[in-house]
């Protein structure tokens, strides 16, 4: 059962967000000296007036992302340039390459580089953004979807097997530029981010009968297809600048973690954010067949929705009535819940790293990650 779960996240996360409280991290004696031990840190860093915002910060170094980027598109059909720059078009929240910027200069910051970024680095947060749109070019075509970030889809306009084409070239291009990097970790690092969307897709087209089953499936499922391409970029990063593994997991595990929390968080707007605000439409979850994190936890409260969950909501009225059995019940909450507990393990990990503006502006971004609405 699902509920244990709930309640030991409701217990042991809510008082982090709503009462303010400090989250202490251990102060246990490591025998490796690069990890820094932190003094508490307390959730409400966010809100200090003299922390940079996350995307101010890392603006400078992205400015000339989807330029760069467009660069390694060359092609000389031009039909092909024209698609494969559909969604480079600057209008994207680049939220990925901003963390990997972050982590590079919060990681360069500890190993005393003194913050300045490697031109490898940038090529990283650059590959992670291609890497991150091709994928939605599939998923587009995979689901059938009509827009996305406010227009019209690429296999909606040029249909999908032009699309697919399209996606396969960015991906190739973003294969190019890693292998232009030159250092056989970070190939292998970024390789698996590949199979993981592969594998995550696949585990989408499925789900569980048994209800802790489901629910594992679907983290899991979250972590392939969201979080592993966030989390093996902020561990290239890593690696590039420091050669303690310890290290290169702080970087992964903030990763991990902000990129569930930012599923998570996505999964609620499809149910409380209007289609106008996504650039998709709402429902799009429950329409595709899909039991998120909300549809799953209000299952516990209507066991009506099991049978709707394992036909995919395919029976005429499955949709609506799901909608509503999640809107009557505390599905959004719990799922809401969920995030933080994820935000707070984020928190814990990079703050492992020696102080650094980079690093607070990471720990600020899981509260806009916890707080925003498209």
């Amino acid at each position: 059962m699902l509920q244990p779960i709930v309640t030991k996240y409701m217990k042991c996360y809510k008082r982090f967000f709503y009462c303010n409280f400090f989250f202490f991290q251990r102060n246990i004696k490591r025998r490796n000296r690069c990890v820094y031990t932190t003094p508490p840190v307390c959730c409400s860093i966010c809100s200090d007036a003299k922390l940079k915002d996350p995307f101010s910060l890392a603006q400078k170094d992205l400015q000339n992302l989807y330029e760069e980027i467009k660069k390694q598109l060359l092609v000389s059909k031009a039909e092909l340039k024209v698609l494969c720059d559909y969604y480079f078009d600057g209008k994207g929240k680049a939220f990925r390459p901003m963390i990997v910027i972050l982590m590079a200069r919060a990681c360069n910051v500890h190993s005393n580089k003194e913050g300045v970024l490697l031109p490898a680095q940038r090529s990283i947060a650059m590959i992670s953004e291609m890497i991150h749109t091709a994928s939605l070019v599939h998923d587009d075509v995979i689901d059938d979807s009509d827009t996305r970030r406010g227009k019209n889809t690429i296999n909606k306009v040029w249909g999908e097997r032009k699309a697919i084409l399209a996606g396969d070239f960015i991906l190739s291009a973003a294969s190019m530029a890693l292998a232009r990097i030159g250092n056989n970790t970070v190939v292998s690092v970024l390789s698996q981010v590949i199979e993981d969307l592969v594998r995550g897709e696949f585990m989408q087209l499925g789900s569980k009968e048994n209800e802790n089953e489901r629910f594992k499936h679907y983290l899991e499922k979250t972590f392939k297809k969201t979080a592993s391409l966030i989390a093996n970029s902020c561990k290239a990063v890593s690696i590039l600048v420091n050669s303690d593994p310890e290290v290169h997991e702080i970087a992964y595990q903030y990763g991990r973690n902000v990129g569930i929390a930012f599923q998570l968080v996505d999964d609620i707007l499809d149910f409380t954010s209007c289609a106008n605000l996504l650039g998709k439409p709402s429902a799009a979850d429950l329409k595709l067949g899909l039991a998120t994190g909300p549809v799953l936890f209000a299952c516990q409260q209507f066991p009506e929705l099991h049978a709707m969950i394992m036909r995919r909501f395919s029976s005429d009225g499955d949709v609506d009535r799901a909608w509503q059995y999640v809107l009557k019940s505390d599905g959004v909450e719990q799922t809401n819940y969920l995030a933080q507990h994820y935000c707070q393990e984020a928190i814990r990990q990079i703050s492992r790293l020696r102080p650094s503006t980079e690093r607070d502006a990471l720990i600020q971004l899981t509260e806009l990650v916890l707080r925003r609405d498209k």
